[in-house]
């Protein structure tokens, strides 16, 4: 059975850092694209971050550009997000998920809909 594990999130203040984890079991990442997703209170789920971790493509929203980094560590599973210069509008529930590809992927759109599977969020709060 594919799991996805997110972890890492927690309360920062505006300018701060944070480093989510997925912990990713039950796939592989040659046939499986990964992301990061987010839901704020009263708003739709996002796409934040999306990574290819087989060529090592990457996608980021516009709001996150330059501010966030997605990596993976393919020995192990793990595909991380870390969080630079939050804002209090990155406060949401951060989730990973995962979607099949079996043969080429691309990370854009990063879109929630094409994911097949999801793990439990983890909050980010950023006070101002």
């Amino acid at each position: 059975d594919v799991q996805l594990q997110a972890s890492g999130g927690g309360s920062v203040q505006a300018g701060g850092s944070l480093r989510l984890s997925c912990s990713a079991s039950g796939l592989s990442f040659d046939e499986y694209g990964i992301g990061w997703f987010r839901q704020a209170p009263g708003k739709e789920r996002e796409g934040v971050s999306c990574i290819n971790s087989s060529d090592g493509s990457t996608y980021y929203a516009d709001s996150v550009k330059g501010r966030f980094t997605i990596s993976s560590d393919n020995a192990k599973n793990l595909v991380y997000l870390e969080m630079n210069s939050l804002k209090p509008e990155d406060k949401a529930v951060y989730y990973c998920a995962a979607e099949f590809y079996g043969h080429s992927w691309s990370p854009a759109p990063c879109d929630s809909q094409d994911m097949d599977y999801w793990g439990k969020g983890t909050l980010v709060t950023v006070s101002s």
